[in-house]
């Protein structure tokens, strides 16, 4: 049974920092690339960012030098380190691999 459970979600400043996870199932983090989706309020679900099992990484043009992608293979995690974090990024993360995806983990930037 595949799972993905993100954490890490939470209430920070304009300016600030938080840093996702996603646990994975081994069959599923083993043999494909790994990706972070996000769905604001009213508007539809986008890419932020994606990395291979060879570590090649890709990001959404809003979050480049802002966000860094990684992965740990020893633990079957993904990780989405967000720094000088912005209101527009306020929305319902997501850990997606092939078809799967987790119940999301919310975000808010706000003063």
């Amino acid at each position: 049974q595949v799972q993905l459970e993100e954490s890490g979600g939470g209430l920070v400043q304009p300016g600030g920092s938080l840093r996702l996870s996603c646990a994975a199932s081994r069959s599923i983090f083993s043999m494909h690339a790994m990706a972070w989706y996000r769905q604001a309020p009213g508007k539809q679900r986008d890419l932020v960012a994606v990395i291979t099992t060879g570590g090649y990484t890709n990001y959404a043009d809003s979050v480049k030098g802002r966000f860094t992608i990684s992965r740990d293979n020893a633990k079957n995690t993904v990780y989405l380190q967000m720094d000088s974090l912005k209101p527009e990024d306020t929305a319902v993360y997501f850990c997606n691999a092939v078809h799967f995806w987790g119940k999301g983990t919310l975000v808010t930037v706000s003063s």
